[in-house]
């Protein structure tokens, strides 16, 4: 990737704006141009298969922006809407269907599931090779002992920023604040793997805001909109807010916030990730590089 360092954005007290939908937008173009390659050596084009099981807006919102990301790369996008009413056993036979289909390379469960699904049963129904979303007991083990593997979207995407923005994170101290299966966990193991002294901060962690005040790298990923105050974050420290809701404001419009009260916390940070236009667009950047990554692995060993 190629770029500035930092965005030329920049709020009066200095903080800087990282330019995740930029840096997804390169990321994107690299991708499709990699594709293209692909496709010229093994006649093959990369394929995604999202499923969605029940009728929740914002989950079908951002299926469908997946999928028009994935058309855009130059991949193919097989969309499967399923009804809140589904089976379990529904739910795996699609999944064991989608493992055996030679022109699917890449497989997606948006989460969260309806009630009475089980969303680990399902996961780890994936194929290891095509869990695109990195989630499944295989790929989670491998990254946890610093094997190659398929690593979660949205981590990666943080991840990616941080080398491109700050560089050389050895010896830096880090504290992830989350711990969930999805990002918290694979983001602390991602620092680790970069050489960060990393903390993990959770529901139960005495004193987040001490934690936090140490830290030259922060990552919050908790769904609690604006946790993180301004006084939370070390002078010049690098935020990466994952979080995302959208709140009413007195006039009656809405507007998306992070778990990072960000007026506050540019009065402190050196970099800072914007909501929207940070972790987001690097997810679905990130979700089309697993698939590419994916098909390479899955031709080749067909080939091989």
């Amino acid at each position: 990737m190629t770029g500035p360092a930092v965005s030329d954005a920049q709020e009066p007290s200095g903080a800087r704006l990282i330019d995740g939908k930029g840096f997804a937008a390169r990321l994107t173009q690299d991708i499709a141009t990699e594709v293209r390659a692909f496709y010229d050596r093994h006649h093959v084009t990369p394929g995604l298969a999202v499923v969605l099981v029940g009728n929740d807006p914002a989950s079908e919102v951002y299926v469908r922006n997946k999928a028009l990301q994935t058309h855009r790369a130059g991949m193919r996008s097989f969309m499967h809407m399923l009804p809140a009413t589904t089976s379990q056993e529904e739910l795996l036979g699609l999944i064991a269907r989608l493992n055996a289909d030679p022109e699917i390379h890449g497989i997606l469960v948006q989460l969260p599931l309806p009630a009475g699904l089980d969303p680990v049963a399902v996961t780890n129904a994936i194929l290891p090779e095509k869990d695109v979303d990195g989630l499944g007991v295989v790929n989670a083990g491998r990254l946890a002992l610093g094997l190659p593997g398929i690593v979660p979207c949205t981590p990666l995407g943080c991840l990616l920023l941080l080398r491109h923005y700050v560089g050389d994170m050895r010896g830096k101290d880090a504290l992830v604040i989350g711990a969930s299966n999805l990002v918290g966990r694979p983001m602390a193991e991602l620092l680790l793997h970069e050489g960060c002294t990393v903390t993990v901060a959770h529901i139960d962690t005495r004193d987040t805001a001490a934690l936090a005040r140490q830290a030259d790298i922060l990552v919050v990923a908790t769904g609690v909109r604006e946790l993180v105050r301004g006084d939370w974050i070390k002078p010049g420290a690098t935020v990466i807010d994952v979080g995302i809701s959208r709140v009413t404001l007195p006039s009656g419009k809405t507007r998306l916030v992070g778990d990072v009260k960000f007026d506050e916390a540019v009065q402190h940070a050196g970099l800072i990730t914007p909501v929207p236009g940070g972790v987001g667009p690097m997810t679905i950047a990130c979700l089309l590089r697993n698939t590419l990554d994916a098909a390479r692995v899955i031709v080749e060993k067909r080939t091989a």
